[in-house]
């Protein structure tokens, strides 16, 4: 019977000390999640699928609109585009690809509701078809 009693004890014990570990991880994890990433950037990534009533013309528009962006913006650090080029064919018809870079969060939280990129967002809205956005910090 004592034998039985140690086994469970040194179980308990175990998964104690696992949980320990783990929460302290997760502490660990949190307390980075809550400061800026240093050394690290904040990735903006904006696809556009455009209508199909779109002219070539309409799309250059929203591509010098969207251009002008990082020399009103002081909070947009890098800026960079291109088109879709992928032999794949599954871009489900997006076609123009964008990545802002941000230096934090609150760079970010400045440039979305900033003045200039809503009247770029003027722009955009009668052309675009779709949009998809995803943001990440760099690893």
């Amino acid at each position: 019977m004592m034998k039985k009693e140690v086994i469970i004890l040194l179980v308990i014990l175990t998964f104690s000390s696992c949980k320990d570990k783990t929460e302290a991880k997760t502490s660990k994890m949190v307390n980075i999640a809550n400061t800026e990433k240093a050394g690290k950037k904040l990735r903006h990534v904006v696809l556009f699928k455009f209508k199909a009533t779109s002219t070539p013309d309409d799309i250059k528009k929203v591509e010098a609109a969207f251009f002008a962006l990082p020399s009103k913006i002081k909070e947009i650090k890098g800026f960079e585009w291109g088109l879709n080029n992928s032999p794949e064919g599954i871009n489900k018809g997006f076609t123009h690809c964008y990545l802002l870079t941000f230096d934090s969060e609150e760079a970010r939280a400045i440039y979305l509701p900033h003045p200039d990129h809503l009247a770029f967002g003027q722009v955009l809205s009668p052309h675009l078809e779709d949009v998809l956005v995803l943001d990440y910090w760099t690893e």
